[in-house]
């Protein structure tokens, strides 16, 4: 069993019996992917509601829900999985910092959930849990064997989706 680490900004795809785990996640959101027939799990660790954002020219794919999301679905396939298998979790998007004012600029934890709701919704994909926003940060590990998404989040322990 291999556990697979994915960093800011990054995705992967893993079979069972591997993991995938990312860390860090305040205001990004892991998104999870998970095909139960073929036992494939694709895992995101979005950073950013969309790539307009991108400053430069050159894009990075894992960064943005609109980039990340439709990529992600891409490799699950090309790993054997089937779109109508495929689920979705997602955890993160915590307000890490409040703010004075309703800046929508400073409310990056909740664009990028709705962005990637948003995404999910276009390409099909259902959310069957969710454990987003607060202001506490989580780490989450996917298990591709069953399916089941772990949740660590600061301070107040381990919960499984």
């Amino acid at each position: 069993m291999e556990i697979i680490k994915i960093g800011m900004a990054d995705l992967g795809v893993a079979k069972s019996p591997s993991k995938l785990r990312t860390t860090g996640l305040g205001s990004c959101v892991g998104v999870v992917l998970y095909d139960h027939i073929h036992k494939i799990a694709g895992m995101a660790h979005v950073m950013l509601p969309e790539s307009s954002l991108a400053k430069s020219g050159e894009v990075t794919i894992g960064k943005y829900a609109d980039t990340a999301i439709p990529h992600l679905i891409d490799l699950m396939e090309k790993a054997g999985a089937q779109t109508r298998n495929i689920v979705a979790k997602i955890a993160g998007g915590a307000q890490m910092f409040a703010f004075l004012g309703n800046s929508d600029t400073m409310r990056i934890g909740p664009r990028n959930v709705e962005a990637c709701k948003q995404a999910l919704k276009e390409a099909n994909i259902r959310i069957v849990a969710e454990d987003t926003g607060g202001n506490c940060g989580r780490t989450i590990e996917m298990d591709a064997a069953n399916g089941v998404l772990q949740i660590r989040t600061v301070n107040q322990g381990v919960k499984e989706v």
